[in-house]
C-alpha cells in the first residue's frame, strides 16, 4: 500500500477503469502486468482482433459447452465443476486471466431474453452450481466474475430499469445465490449490474457493494462495473465498485482527479481500490498452456448428455427400439440451436449436428432414417416443406420433430413477448402427430416454451435447451437409449404466460418494473397457491424408476438438520436419481411459500442397487429474514421435511419442531396492542394490566384492536390504565 499511497493522485485515477476493451491497466511502478478479462459463462468470447460486448466482431475458437440453462437441468454440482475445470484450462491456454461468468441471476420470468445464461428460478440450486462452477474454475488459476450483481431479471431496458423489490425478497430469493458463491468459492470479482434497485444504479450502491457484499459476506476481491454500466465514476467508487471497465472514459478520470482536490473523494478510497486491483495479478501466469480441443469437445459431449429433460415419455416410445422405421423431421435436425446470442456467444470449435448423430447410430440399431426439413428456421410456413414431413411421416413408425426457437427469438438485450414456439412449428407438430403412427418431439431454447396445442397429441417430448456444440451427439445417444437422460427442470412450464407470477409486472413502465409477486417467485407461487401448470420445477423423467424411502431426520443441538434417505434404482437400466429436499412451514409472522428446496443430491444406481443419500440442512435453511430486525429469523414453531420428486409431488413428509429464535423488544405506547398481548415477557400481564381477564373480549374485538398502538387503545377507549403501570410494564419488557 505504501508505493500505492505515493503515486499521484493522476495516476491513480487511471488505474481504477480498463486500458482497453478487455484489459486492465498495467501497474509499472509495482512491476504489475495489465490482467486479460473476456466473456465465459459456457465457453470463451476471447477477442484477440477487434473487441465489443455484443459479440458482433468474431472471437477466437472455443469450445461451446452446454449453457447455463443446461447445466441447471443437471441437478448436479459435479457437472458445474467440470465446465468450470474445462473453461478454467481454456482460458489458461488463451491467455485469458479473469472469466466473465457464471451468470446467476434468478429466473424471475421466463421472457427474460437471457435465461439460457442463468441457472434456475431458485436460489438454492442455483448457488450450489455457482459455487461448484467458480471453485472449479479458480482452482485452474485463473480467476472469475461472478455476476450480474444484482436483480438484473430482465434484458428490456436493462440499462435504466429499476427493479423496485422489497429487502425480505432480496435477501430471501436474488441475493443468497451470490451470498453462497462469494463465502464457499472467494470469486476473484463480482460484476455489479447494469439496472438500478429501488431508483439507485446497482454499480453505486453502497448498501450493495459495501454494506452486503463487503461488510456482511466478508468479499475481498474487485468489483468490477459491466462494460459501459457507470454513470457517475465518483459515486461507484464511494459506493464500493472499483474498477470501470471498459477503459478509455478521459472524463471519468476527471471526475475522479476533481472529487480528490475538492475533498469529496478521500485518495485513500482509491488506494484500497486499487490494491484490490493490483491483487488480480495473482491470476496472471507466467505462461500459457496448450489445450487439446478435441479432448473437450468430448467434454462437452458427456456433460450434454446429463442435461436434458424428458418431460414426457408415454407407452415407453424412447428409447427407440431396434427396426424403427424413423422419421426425423424440422431443420434444427440438420442445423442445432446450441448457444444463446449477445456477448455470452462462442465461436465454436465444432459442432455436432443431431442429424448426422442420429444416421451414425441407426446402423448399430437396425433403424431406418428419412429426413424432412418441414420448416425453415425464422421463416413462415411452407406448403412444400410441410407436406413434405407429413407425406415423410406416413411412412414410418415414429417421427421425430426437431423444433425449438432460433437465436434472433431470445438474446441478450431483448426479451421475448410470449412463450409460444413459432406458428409454422406448432401447427407442423400437431399435424405430423395426426398422421405418424408416434411423435416424439426433440425441444432446442434457451427459455421455457409453451407446449399448448401439441402436447397431448404427442407422445415424447425431450426438452433439450440448449447443449453446446457436442448438444448433436447427446441427443442422438439419449434417443436410442446410450444415454439415460437425467436432466430435470430448474424451472416451472406454466399452462399459460398469464399464470406466471411476474407476468401482471414484467418488463415493468416508465423506469420501474415492481417485483409484486415478493418471494412467490416461479414454484414458490405455484404450489401456494396451487394453480395448474404444465410441468413442475424438478420434474424429470428416466429410463428407469427408483424408489426413495422415508426420511430419517436428526436435529443437533444448534438446531442443524440431517436429513438420510436411502434411494433403490428399481429398473433394468442404470440411471441417475435427484433427491429433493423440501422445506415447509407456516411459523412466524410472515406469509411463507407452500415449499422451498433446500437440499438436494444426484446419485447414479445401478440396476437394483440402493444407495444412502445424506443431505444437511443448516440451521438457515429454515429461517425468514426479518425485515423488523434486519437479520435472519427461525421462528420456533413445527417444520415439514419433505422428499419430493418435483416440487408439486410429494412422496414423503416427515415434521419436527424447532425451539427457533426468541425475539424479544421493547415496547413503547407507539407498538402495536397485538404485540403487547403476544410479548413472551409481559404478554400474560397486559391482559390483566387492561382489565381483560375480567371480561370477556371477542375474538374479532382483540384483531381489531390488536392494529391499534397503546396510545390509541388508551384514547379511544377510556380504558383508566395507570400511567405506572403501562411504564412498568414497558420496562419488563426490555430485552434482558
Amino acid at each position: 500500500m505504501t508505493e500505492i499511497a505515493g503515486m499521484p493522485a493522476d495516476r491513480k485515477a487511471s488505474l481504477l477503469s480498463g486500458q482497453n476493451f478487455w484489459e486492465t491497466e498495467p501497474i509499472d511502478e509495482l512491476g504489475l502486468p495489465a490482467v486479460t478479462l473476456a466473456d465465459g459463462t459456457y465457453g470463451l468470447r476471447h477477442q484477440s482482433g477487434r473487441h465489443d460486448h455484443l459479440a458482433m466482431f468474431e472471437s477466437d475458437p472455443a469450445t461451446c459447452f452446454p449453457p447455463g440453462v443446461a447445466i441447471g437441468s443437471s441437478w448436479d454440482p459435479g457437472i458445474a465443476s467440470r465446465l468450470g475445470s474445462a473453461i478454467g484450462k481454456e482460458a489458461l491456454a488463451q491467455g485469458v486471466h479473469i472469466v466473465l461468468g457464471p451468470g446467476i441471476n434468478i429466473k424471475r420470468s421466463p421472457l427474460c431474453g437471457r435465461n439460457f445464461e442463468y441457472y434456475s428460478e431458485d436460489p438454492h440450486l442455483t448457488g450450489v452450481l455457482g459455487s461448484a462452477f467458480v471453485k472449479a474454475l479458480q482452482s485452474e488459476g485463473p480467476g472469475v466474475s461472478v455476476k450480474h450483481f444484482a436483480a438484473n431479471n430482465q434484458e428490456t431496458n436493462r440499462q435504466t430499469i429499476s427493479a423496485d423489490v422489497d429487502e425480505r425478497t432480496l435477501r430471501e430469493i436474488y441475493l443468497p445465490a451470490f451470498e453462497r458463491v462469494v463465502t464457499e468459492a472467494q470469486p476473484a470479482t463480482v460484476m455489479a449490474a447494469y439496472n438500478k434497485i429501488n431508483g439507485q444504479f446497482a454499480s453505486a450502491n453502497p448498501w450493495l457493494l459495501t454494506e452486503v457484499l463487503r461488510d456482511e459476506w466478508g468479499f475481498s476481491g474487485v468489483v468490477v462495473s459491466d462494460w459501459n454500466a457507470v454513470t457517475d465514476r465518483v459515486a461507484s467508487l464511494r459506493a464500493g465498485l472499483d474498477l470501470e471497465m471498459p477503459g478509455g472514459s478521459a472524463a471519468h478520470d476527471h471526475d475522479v482527479r476533481a472529487a480528490v482536490r475538492s475533498g469529496e473523494l478521500d485518495e485513500h478510497e482509491l488506494d484500497e481500490s486499487i490494491a484490490r486491483i493490483a491483487a488480480l495479478a495473482q491470476y496472471v501466469p507466467e505462461s500459457t498452456t496448450d489445450i487439446d480441443y478435441t479432448a473437450q469437445h468430448r467434454i462437452a459431449r458427456e456433460l450434454a448428455a446429463d442435461c436434458a429433460v424428458l418431460l414426457k415419455n408415454e407407452a415407453q416410445t424412447l428409447p427407440l427400439k431396434a427396426g424403427t422405421r424413423l422419421a426425423v423431421i424440422g431443420e434444427f435436425a440438420a442445423k442445432l440451436r446450441y448457444q444463446g446470442g449477445g456477448s455470452a456467444h462462442v465461436n465454436a470449435t465444432h459442432l455436432d449436428q443431431p442429424l448426422e448423430a442420429i444416421h451414425a447410430l441407426a446402423g448399430e440399431h437396425e433403424v431406418t432414417v428419412t429426413y424432412a426439413q418441414g420448416f425453415a428456421i425464422g421463416g413462415d410456413e411452407d406448403a412444400t416443406l410441410r407436406q413434405e414431413a407429413l407425406d415423410t411421416a406416413r411412412h414410418c413408425d415414429i417421427a421425430v420433430i426437431f423444433a425449438g426457437l432460433d437465436e434472433v427469438a431470445e438474446s441478450e438485450g431483448m426479451d421475448r413477448e410470449n412463450l409460444d414456439l413459432p406458428a409454422a412449428q406448432s401447427e407442423l407438430i400437431a399435424a405430423v402427430a395426426a398422421v405418424a403412427p408416434r411423435t416424439i418431439v426433440v425441444l432446442s431454447n434457451g427459455g421455457v416454451v409453451s407446449l399448448e396445442g401439441w402436447h397431448d397429441d404427442v407422445h415424447a417430448i425431450l426438452e433439450g435447451f440448449l447443449l453446446g456444440q457436442g448438444g448433436g451427439h447427446a441427443i442422438a445417444d439419449i434417443l436410442f437409449g446410450r444415454t439415460n437422460p437425467s436432466g430435470h427442470l430448474a424451472e416451472s412450464i406454466p399452462l399459460r404466460l398469464q399464470d406466471h407470477p411476474s407476468s401482471l409486472n414484467f418488463p415493468g413502465e416508465r423506469g420501474h418494473v415492481r417485483y409484486g409477486e415478493g418471494v412467490m417467485v416461479g414454484y414458490r407461487y405455484f404450489t401456494t397457491f396451487d394453480t395448474a401448470i404444465r410441468y413442475p420445477f424438478g420434474h424429470g423423467l428416466s429410463y428407469t424408476s427408483f424408489s426413495t424411502s422415508a426420511p430419517r431426520v436428526t436435529v443437533t443441538s444448534s438446531e442443524d438438520v440431517t436429513v438420510n434417505v436411502d434411494v433403490r434404482n428399481t429398473g433394468d437400466r442404470p440411471g441417475k436419481h435427484v433427491v429433493q429436499v423440501y422445506v415447509a412451514t407456516q411459523a412466524g409472522p410472515v406469509r411463507r411459500p407452500a415449499r422451498e428446496l433446500r437440499g438436494f443430491d444426484k446419485v447414479h444406481l445401478e440396476p437394483g442397487e440402493t444407495k444412502t443419500v445424506t443431505i444437511d440442512l443448516p440451521r438457515r435453511a429454515f429461517a425468514y429474514w426479518d425485515i423488523q430486525y434486519r437479520r435472519w429469523v427461525v421462528a420456533p414453531g413445527e417444520y415439514r421435511i419433505q422428499i419430493g420428486t418435483d416440487a408439486h409431488t410429494i412422496l414423503h413428509d416427515e415434521s419436527l419442531t424447532l425451539t427457533g429464535d426468541l425475539i424479544v423488544t421493547e415496547l413503547t405506547m407507539e407498538t402495536p396492542m397485538g404485540e403487547w398481548f403476544e410479548h413472551p415477557q409481559v404478554g400474560n400481564r397486559v391482559m390483566e394490566a387492561l382489565g381483560f381477564n375480567s371480561v370477556e373480549v371477542s375474538a374479532e374485538h382483540l384483531a381489531m384492536l390488536s392494529s391499534m398502538t397503546m396510545t390509541q387503545f388508551i384514547n379511544i377507549s377510556g380504558v383508566p390504565v395507570p400511567e405506572e403501570t403501562l411504564a412498568h410494564l414497558m420496562r419488563d419488557s426490555r430485552p434482558a
